[in-house]
């Protein structure tokens, strides 16, 4: 923070003077107005804590905040002791007020900052006119034309790119929907402060609002009393396709086909469907066993009934605005026959019947409106009364178009129907395709029951790969079904067959975008995939017709999660492209197939640096191998929220993909933490979206045009990165896997059996009820690293990776120095470990390993971990030539900067609780109170460093 502004200001008034001034103003930095809101929202807090907790909290949390920045700028052992005294020695009931106060502080400035990110924009776009925004859509398309491509190559690249963006219920968001909701609020009222028009009274009714709202947050409970079930998930998800996605997402379109007309007039555009939004929410049962059949149909149909009640909600809109007379305009003929349809075939039950027969498009609507309510409806649906599939409801929309634009009403046709179209372009009456996932194992258990029950063979299990690939390739050209729909199953069985006849069903009821991919967790072989597809085809999803050709609803979709996975991919996709009947599926369904790579999984098992480079060497033979079958593949790209786990923001992640490896398109996961962050509001979901789809057309353009200069370079850096990863593999597993203090350390020095009790998601922390650490998820293991400010699974083994590479040599740093100038797949990866190493803080970590009852252990691990901090960032320092960590993003440097003093109380009090809550559980006893105390420095720590796991 500025000096001699305070936390919260002693004698905190709402500013309404100032914040009047300031609106009408010229502000020569923004950074004024951000600096400004933090204040105003600080001093509103300091109000709220006064009212609620008198003067003696406020001194309590200015004492200690004070402390803690003095710490930062000049660390005093003397002043660090008299610190955790006074932390140590806080009463319980001001203790949990204190964490309260810090934990909503960040809540607000977090708010502050995204409301400031679309303020930026906007100003940019204000102040210089015409120029063209770096990372916007034109900025991407005024390349394309500087470069002189033709309009012809220009259509083919447009009509190449694909990017879906997959919402998954993996639970890093640590916030209740309750709380989100308050920031939304705060946030639409901070963003109304900034209207120059407001009277002085408007925004003093605004400042009363704030006061409410931020009372009413400090009011609400931060912590679920249960866990989210799926169901709450679903509606969770639904919430930002509510609030943002249905209308963002068209705008993207727009402004993409505003800037191709731009560049290249001579074309008139209407841009195919390149970027849509998946879920799993509801689909992936991969050790989730309350994602069952019946709550994949349910998840649909809520889908669907937020698809239907977004058109009907339009439609009523465009009535109010399609007030067109035929005693003054002549509408085509066709929407008058069309009408004259609808009142032979349809009966308005529920919807006005509208009385003026010269206006026609009001009559059309009102049918429009009254078949929607009846897609719901089982009593309608095959008739004429309904929309049997989203695109006669298109048909509908295109030809009110026509008859617009036959009179003339072309601008009201662009304005009020364009986006509309589009919208059931994208959304149809699904809203969004839901991905069915469950793990290898499962499917291996039931296959061995139903093949025992069949009389095909007795063990399934007991057969080698070879024999199990020969089997299953003969049942699927096999018609015969194996079993009664009624056999006598286990319920484990059962389930799993049911969910493949929900999804025939669903295909049937929802049309055949709403699932299309089934993903197999921890593939192993190809028989793991034959299995799904022949548990399809007992269900109807597969089959050949009578003229010999199949069909295909269904893609089994491999995911390739540890090293040794990645490893095995390419062989296995080679395999299965060798065989027949998996190649005519395969070519049934557009010769394209997808695969899923796990970097949160590949990361904790081999580490930061091999987990990267493994990932890359998989990506780039497994395009080398279908490139020799004649297929186009569509990477999945399993991110998540943080470093550790392969997070990084959206329009990087696309850059950092090998270009030649995104023919097929790209898919990636938007989890937790990140769906808030990016899409709960409008101005920065748009942000995201344009700069994700800008650099999907430079990836494409790279491509297509690999860049010269540094080919031959770049085969070198590419015979080094083997020995790095190897390396720091080797560093990795000696400690995470070898040495056997390791789990002790873990477990005892991070939060890991707390994070399990935060009610953040309806998944369990493991995948099965054991102490394995292979067996431990990858959102806790990086999770409990975060909290503890270790953040080692984003870092570790990467000093020793480079340092031994040098080796003393100035050559071979040259080396590494010119990789990180040149080579994106280097620059990337160094510059996600100095974000690793700012956000990590081993002073505080030592508290969390003081809570290690080994001695030995503590000393010992800590020491290895503090040794490999200091050489990556030495060696850090010495590829990039910096003088410390993030000079070359300060803007992020000075954030962590100035974010540290706040999180660090929140990181000391964690230690003292857990190290209170842990003795009186190793005693018998628990303490609800204690563990409510843990978990809301777990919130606010989360908050504070924006990230989770």
């Amino acid at each position: 923070m500025i000096k001699n502004r305070a936390f919260f200001d002693r004698n905190a008034t709402c500013g309404v003077r100032e914040l009047t001034e300031l609106a009408n103003t010229s502000i020569p930095s923004s950074n004024h107005l951000l600096r400004r809101d933090v204040r105003f929202l600080g001093n509103i807090l300091g109000e709220v804590l006064v009212h609620q907790g008198g003067r003696e909290l406020l001194d309590h949390v200015e004492k200690i905040r004070e402390t803690s920045k003095s710490l930062r700028a000049d660390f005093d052992p003397k002043l660090y002791d008299e610190f955790l005294n006074a932390i140590n020695h806080l009463a319980p009931d001001i203790r949990h007020q204190v964490i309260r106060a810090f934990a909503t502080y960040f809540q607000l400035v977090n708010i502050a900052e995204q409301n400031h990110r679309i303020r930026r924009k906007r100003d940019y776009e204000r102040s210089t006119g015409e120029a063209v925004q770096p990372g916007s859509i034109e900025s991407a398309i005024q390349g394309l034309k500087d470069k002189n491509l033709p309009l012809e190559e220009v259509q083919e690249l447009i009509q190449g790119i694909s990017l879906e963006l997959v919402m998954t219920a993996h639970p890093t968001e640590a916030m209740r929907r309750a709380v989100l909701d308050i920031h939304k609020r705060i946030a639409d009222e901070m963003m109304e402060l900034d209207n120059p028009s407001l009277t002085y009274r408007e925004r003093e009714k605004l400042c009363d609002q704030l006061r409410n709202e931020v009372l009413t947050l400090w009011q609400t409970d931060e912590l679920r009393n249960r866990k989210p079930t799926v169901i709450d998930e679903v509606r969770n998800g639904m919430y930002f396709f509510n609030e943002t996605l249905f209308d963002v997402l068209p705008d993207v379109y727009d402004e993409l086909e505003r800037c191709l007309g731009k560049y290249y007039p001579e074309q008139s555009w209407h841009v195919p469907t390149y970027l849509r939004f998946g879920s799993w929410i509801g689909g992936d049962r991969d050790g989730n066993p309350s994602v069952t059949a019946d709550v994949t149909w349910r998840t649909l149909n809520i889908q669907r009934g937020l698809a239907i009640y977004k058109y009907e909600t339009l439609l009523r809109q465009l009535m109010r605005k399609m007030s067109f007379s035929t005693s003054i305009v002549e509408v085509k003929p066709e929407l008058m026959e069309s009408i004259e349809q609808d009142r032979a075939n349809v009966e308005l039950k529920s919807v006005e019947p509208w009385t003026n027969e010269k206006e026609p498009y009001r009559i059309k609507l009102t049918y429009m409106i009254q078949k929607l309510q009846n897609v719901r409806s089982e009593l309608f649906k095959g008739t004429k009364q309904s929309y049997n599939d989203a695109s006669e409801f298109v048909a509908d929309l295109l030809l009110i178009d026509r008859s617009l634009r036959h009179h003339f009403a072309d601008f009201v046709a662009d304005t009020y129907l364009k986006k509309l179209i589009r919208q059931a372009e994208l959304f149809g009456f699904h809203l969004a395709a839901l991905d069915v996932r469950q793990h290898s194992q499962e499917h291996e258990n039931a296959m061995k029951e139903v093949l025992a029950k069949a009389g095909v063979v007795s063990d399934y299990a007991a057969l080698s790969e070879e024999e199990k690939i020969e089997l299953l390739g003969g049942l699927l050209e096999d018609s015969r079904p194996l079993l009664h729909e009624n056999a006598n199953l286990t319920d484990g069985t059962k389930e799993i067959l049911n969910v493949y006849r929900t999804i025939f069903r669903a295909q049937q009821e929802f049309g055949r975008e709403c699932i299309r991919t089934y993903l197999i967790s921890m593939t192993q072989g190809a028989s793991d995939m034959l299995e799904v597809m022949v548990f399809a085809k007992e269900a109807g999803l597969y089959r050949r017709t009578r003229d010999g050709s199949i069909v295909s609803t269904l893609q089994s979709v491999p995911l390739f999660e540890t090293i040794d996975d990645l490893h095995a991919a390419p062989e296995i996709m080679k395999t299965l492209f060798e065989l027949p009947i998996y190649r005519e599926t395969l070519a049934s369904m557009g010769d394209q197939h997808e695969i899923m790579l796990g970097y949160s999984d590949s990361n904790k098992d081999g580490g930061m640096v091999t987990a990267n480079w493994e990932l890359r060497v998989a990506m780039n033979k497994l395009t080398g191998i279908a490139k020799e079958y004649g297929v186009r593949l569509k990477f999945f790209h399993g991110r998540g929220g943080a470093l550790g786990r392969g997070g990084m923001p959206l329009n990087r992640s696309i850059l950092a993909q090998p270009p030649h490896t995104i023919g097929g398109g790209i898919k990636i996961t938007e989890q937790g933490e990140v769906l808030t962050s990016r899409y709960s509001m409008q101005g920065i979901a748009y942000r995201s979206l344009e700069q994700a789809t800008s650099a999907l057309v430079k990836a494409a353009y790279m491509s297509r045009h690999p860049e010269e200069g540094h080919a031959d370079s770049e085969a070198d850096w590419e015979r080094i990165m083997p020995g790095i990863s190897e390396t720091a593999l080797t560093k990795y597993q000696d400690l995470i896997f070898r040495d056997p203090g390791f789990l002790t350390f873990f477990k005892e020095s991070t939060p890991l059996s707390e994070v399990g009790e935060l009610n953040i998601g309806s998944r369990p922390s493991k995948r099965k009820n054991s102490e394995r650490f292979e067996d431990l998820r990858a959102i806790p293991w990086v999770f409990s690293w975060t909290q503890s400010r270790y953040l080692l699974p984003a870092w570790y083994a990467a000093g020793t990776a480079f340092d031994r590479y040098i080796g003393g040599d100035n050559a071979k740093l040259e080396t590494l120095r010119g990789m990180y100038r040149d080579y994106s797949f280097f620059r990337s990866l160094i510059d996600n470990l100095q974000m690793a190493l700012a956000k990590s803080d081993l002073i505080i970590a030592r508290k969390y390993s003081d809570m290690i009852k080994d001695e030995e252990i503590r000393k010992r691990i800590f020491a290895l971990i503090e040794e490999e901090f200091e050489l990556t960032k030495k060696t850090i320092l010495a590829i990039t030539g910096q003088d410390d960590i993030l000079d070359n993003v300060p803007v992020i440097q000075e954030s962590i900067r100035l974010r540290n003093p706040y999180v660090d109380p929140l990181s000391y009090l964690q230690v003292q609780l857990l190290t209170e809550l842990r003795a009186k559980r190793s005693a018998g006893e628990d303490d609800p109170e204690l563990l409510r105390e843990v978990l809301l420095t777990i919130n606010g720590v989360a908050a504070g460093m924006r990230n989770t796991g």
